[in-house]
């Protein structure tokens, strides 16, 4: 058995970010929140409504 020791692996790996740590827009946000907002209207908006009727 040979020991996994790719160097390249570990030169590429200093240079990567991660999603919290990467920079992100006020557009990004919007689309965030227009994403949770109509998942929100169906999780919940569309048994409210069959209940009420």
């Amino acid at each position: 058995m040979t020991a996994d020791t790719d160097q390249t692996a570990a030169q590429d790996s200093a240079e990567r970010t991660t999603a919290p740590m990467s920079d992100y827009s006020s557009s990004a946000v919007g689309i965030g929140f227009v994403v949770t907002a109509i998942g929100v209207a169906i999780a919940f908006g569309i048994p409210l409504l069959t209940i009420a009727l």
